[in-house]
């Protein structure tokens, strides 16, 4: 069951509690010493956020080595936000950030991209097998003469994207310069197993799948063909939908440079969709 933000506030009250949990999440409840190795329970600090060491008096500093160590925000603050990212649907702007923090814009920013970065690394990349679709697209500017693989003028400042998923599994997505066998094979390579069935749509880089040692069933959407058998893109194409609504409708716009870490966090809240409780432990641990 996701957690409400009543049940947060409750958890989460103060600065103090958050550090506790914080220190719980990291080091647990009985610690070696660095400095004297004995194990046992450190005791909290009340003029500094430190535990130390009940025998030798050896500082622990639990915000040391994440991204709170340096930062002036308070740390209920930082673990508000990382709700906000764990439990919507579309996303948390800067702007949203600003208002529901009462931080500056800088700071909201700042944050915002701190949390996807973390979001894409706890992620990872699972092999993905059994039956997987494949799909390219753009995102961003407009298109321009209704190209799908190839843009001029202002449509070169759309972005291709690749995405790969497996049914009822994970999903991967990666910038690419281009729709091409140099761009996209490569990915397939590295993230499919040998051997999968891949459903894809009719783009001809596609066509050399079978060579590559996957078994390939094709459906072709200009022809408005949109499912043969087993094969189609169902799966894939909702994922886009949810990525690109949520880009215009949250977002408004997003650049090259910082779209794969919006296509990280956009993973990590499907990938762990069938376990929303978890989502904000899981993210809390990578900080």
């Amino acid at each position: 069951m996701t957690l409400t933000v009543t049940d947060f506030f409750r958890k989460f009250p103060t600065d103090d509690a958050c550090l506790e949990h914080l220190w719980n999440v990291r080091f647990g409840d009985e610690v070696e010493c660095p400095k004297c190795g004995k194990v046992g329970k450190f005791y909290r600090l009340r003029k500094e956020p430190a535990y130390s060491c009940p025998r030798c008096g050896h500082h622990i500093h639990p915000m040391v080595g994440t991204p709170f160590e340096k930062s002036h925000t308070p740390l209920q603050k930082w673990f508000y936000a990382m709700y906000l990212f764990t439990t919507t649907r579309h996303g948390v702007s800067a702007k949203e950030l600003q208002r529901q923090l009462g931080v500056t814009y800088k700071t909201a920013w700042r944050m915002g991209h701190q949390i996807r970065k973390y979001m894409a690394e706890v992620d990872g990349d699972a092999t993905l097998d059994g039956h997987v679709e494949m799909d390219e697209g753009y995102i961003g500017g407009r298109v321009v003469g209704g190209r799908k693989h190839g843009f001029s003028g202002r449509g070169a400042k759309k972005a291709f994207v690749f995405g790969m998923i497996e049914r009822q599994g994970e999903v991967i997505t990666r910038v690419v310069k281009h729709a091409s066998r140099k761009e996209m094979l490569p990915l397939v390579t590295e993230h499919v197993a040998p051997g999968t069935h891949v459903s894809t749509d009719e783009w001809q880089v596609y066509n050399m799948l079978p060579r590559m040692g996957y078994t390939h069933g094709k459906v072709n959407h200009r022809s408005k063909e949109y499912v043969r058998g087993a094969d189609h893109t169902n799966s894939i194409e909702p994922f886009w939908l949810i990525l690109k609504r949520s880009i215009r409708g949250t977002h408004v716009w997003v650049s090259k440079k910082r779209l794969p870490s919006y296509l990280g966090e956009f993973e990590f809240r499907f990938n762990m969709r069938k376990a929303p409780d978890r989502m904000f432990d899981r993210l809390l641990a990578a900080f």
